[in-house]
């Protein structure tokens, strides 16, 4: 079945951020998204949105995360500031790992360690960009450093040493 959806007030976008913000804090994350969806819909640039959107995004991962991660991939692609797309990106790889580790799946420590280090990587590179006072992206990386040094099971993958294969 399909709807066509009703479209909100220019003037109303700001109350419905607001309102998106709420709905995450009161973790119902899907309704943030929903909401993101619709001040975009009217305002396709707002940056506060697609925060908002990207966050309520990884807000879901513990639920799903294939299409949920491919989704917030692509809500950083349309932010305009490099500091904001280095960060964001670091803060998608550091959820997805801390979902994994909540799940608790078998054998899955090499994986958790690598997306943390995936995202520590992206908070150096957001901190080479940051504004002045903005601290956020070192605060994320000591967070995945303390989680690393306290959760002795994650370690990088062995990487198995392979037969050289001579082909005649």
């Amino acid at each position: 079945m399909t709807f066509e959806l009703k479209v909100l007030s220019p003037e109303a976008v700001p109350r419905a951020l607001e309102k998106a913000e709420r709905y995450r804090l009161l973790n119902e994350p899907g309704e943030a998204e929903s909401i993101c969806l619709d001040a975009l819909e009217v305002d396709p640039d707002n940056q506060e949105a697609l925060v908002t959107l990207l966050l309520a995004r990884t807000d879901q991962f513990d639920i799903e995360t294939a299409s949920v991660v491919g989704a917030a991939h692509r809500v950083i692609e349309r932010m305009r500031d490099v500091y904001a797309r280095a960060y964001y990106t670091g803060i998608v790889y550091e959820r997805r790992a801390k979902a994994q580790l909540r799940h608790n799946a078998p054998r899955s420590g090499s994986t958790v360690y690598a997306w943390l280090r995936e995202a520590m990587l992206w908070y150096e590179k957001a901190e080479t960009l940051r504004p002045t006072g903005n601290d956020d992206a070192v605060l994320r990386w000591n967070a995945c450093a303390r989680l690393l040094m306290r959760e002795q099971h994650l370690v990088p993958a062995i990487e198995e040493p392979g037969e050289i294969l001579f082909l005649e």
